[in-house]
């Protein structure tokens, strides 16, 4: 066998050893041919982390998992959520049990068991947890179940600083957040809460932003998170000034976590605050209700600029320009506030910021109230992407949801889906038009013979793009709680470019 055969079969060995090598086709096809070749394939794997709910003895939990149907999935994958520490002491296990097979039977039995594994795509299912002592959760998704998994956590907390109802969409773990809207005021309890999901440390910086800029803070060498565990962090420890309106800035200077601000009330209720969209020059805060009582609106520049924004209401009937606010000077380095009111004035609605003339970047907030006097619940809508593609929201009820969808910038038509009950009923889908530069309060298609709660699913059929939100009431006595979750697109679907293989890698 001469050298040039030997070289041969060691290179094609070689490229049957690397799964899907290639090369794109010929170097001189222009990006619109190579994107015109990508397929778009549903994701294989998805990780979700819910924060620890309520330190409340009062506290009543809902967990609920939910996961489309989608095209070119095949029969295979599971998804579950574990308590945070519980994912270490499986992987522990299952090495064990790879050493010592006679005795894996028996180390299987002894592992906890999920606290959510959903059985099937297109159906939610709910678990409920009571009291001060449910954890934080990590979440992983794979196959058929992955793409445009969501997870509601839902709480209600019955009094004391923060009572009302808390909710939040379970998230991914990423390295950097933005949550304008925080706050060290005296009536007012924020943690951030951080959970690590992966087998090693993460170190984690908080910086917090004030009207007068940056502030001192007591941790210059980060917050350790330990391997599978959760790490809640009182913002007031952070530093001695009491502010009231901070924009809190997360990023990890090793591996990765999930983070979400838990901001509590002693007389407005309380919330979860999530990350706004990273920053842009443009933002939409979509889903306004209709009879909140006050907003304000909280917004930050990182650019080294300063930011002019233009203040526009996509009401049901266009874009207004609310008086006295019609623009806000957000300088760099510094958190901008303002007090909207009643801007709605009966009529559910979004927020449009775009730039009055030159783009800076920029993250936002709003802190909404509804009621009255005593009787006062708060809830936080943050900037959001655009419903894209498709995005899903879980543990909607037949009488307590509203779903608002805004277009700002052209009209766009949105197909929604209604899933089946989770403990039955059948699904629904309408389609609505949402003309250009309005808010709609969608009529929200309920499943026929709904038992339990179901998830709603957002699709842009055409034009756009379109900014969605859920809302969740439950009235408390005199108390109108509420919570609203944004819907962005879920990226369930990613571009995969073709590719052909290339034997003129091979070496003579």
């Amino acid at each position: 066998m001469n050298r040039t055969t030997l070289s041969l079969i060691a290179g094609a060995t070689a490229l049957a050893a690397v799964t899907g090598f290639a090369s794109m086709s010929a170097p001189e096809a222009s990006g619109e041919d190579r994107a015109e070749a990508a397929a778009v394939l549903p994701v294989e794997r998805t990780s979700l982390l819910c924060p620890s709910p309520s330190s409340s003895d009062l506290a009543e939990t809902t967990y609920t998992s939910f996961t489309p149907v989608t095209k070119g999935t095949d029969g295979e994958g599971e998804a579950e959520l574990r308590a945070a520490g519980d994912a270490e002491a499986t992987e522990d296990a299952d090495a064990q049990d790879a050493q010592d097979a006679e005795d894996a039977e028996d180390k299987d039995s002894k592992k906890d068991k999920p606290v959510l594994a959903p059985k099937e795509p297109g159906k939610p299912v709910a678990e409920d947890v009571s009291g001060a002592d449910a954890p934080a959760l990590v979440g992983t998704a794979e196959g058929r179940f992955a793409p445009g998994w969501t997870v509601q956590q839902t709480t209600e907390v019955a009094a004391g600083t923060g009572r009302g109802l808390q909710g939040l969409n379970c998230a991914a773990p990423d390295t950097e957040f933005w949550f304008p809207g925080a706050s060290t005021a005296p009536d007012r309890t924020d943690y951030v809460h951080l959970t690590n999901p992966d087998d090693s440390a993460a170190v984690v910086d908080i910086k917090l932003y004030s009207k007068d800029g940056a502030l001192e803070t007591t941790i210059p060498d980060g917050i350790t998170v330990k391997p599978h565990s959760t790490e809640p962090v009182l913002l007031s420890t952070l530093t001695a000034e009491k502010q009231t309106n901070l924009t809190a800035h997360v990023t990890v200077r090793s591996g990765r976590v999930g983070a979400a601000v838990q901001a509590l009330d002693d007389k407005l209720g309380g919330d979860w605050l999530t990350a706004s969209t990273d920053p842009a020059g443009s933002l939409v805060l979509p889903g306004i209700p209709e009879d909140a009582t006050a907003v304000r609106l909280i917004a930050f520049t990182p650019d080294g600029s300063d930011a002019d924004l233009k203040v526009q209401l996509a009401s049901p009937t266009g874009l207004i320009t609310p008086a006295g606010h019609e623009t806000l000077h957000v300088k760099e380095g510094m958190t901008a506030a303002v007090d909207l009111g009643d801007v709605t004035r009966g009529e559910a609605g979004s927020l449009v910021l775009t730039p009055t003339s030159r783009s800076v970047p920029v993250v936002a907030a709003l802190r909404v109230v509804r009621g009255k006097g005593g009787a006062q619940e708060t809830a936080f809508i943050p900037a959001t992407r655009p419903v894209g593609t498709r995005a899903s929201s879980a543990e909607n009820t037949a009488k307590g949801t509203t779903l608002s969808v805004t277009a700002p910038t052209a009209t766009a038509q949105v197909k929604v889906t209604a899933s089946a009950g989770t403990e039955g009923g059948e699904a629904a889908t309408k389609t609505f038009t949402v003309k250009k530069g309005t808010t709609q309060k969608i009529g929200v298609p309920v499943p026929s013979g709904l038992k339990g709660t179901y998830a709603l699913t957002v699709e842009t059929v055409s034009g756009g793009p379109v900014y969605a939100s859920r809302t969740l009431t439950s009235a408390q006595g005199d108390v109108p709680a509420f919570t609203t979750q944004t819907l962005p697109d879920d990226r369930g679907m990613v571009k995969v470019p073709e590719a052909d293989e290339d034997l003129s890698v091979l070496q003579e």
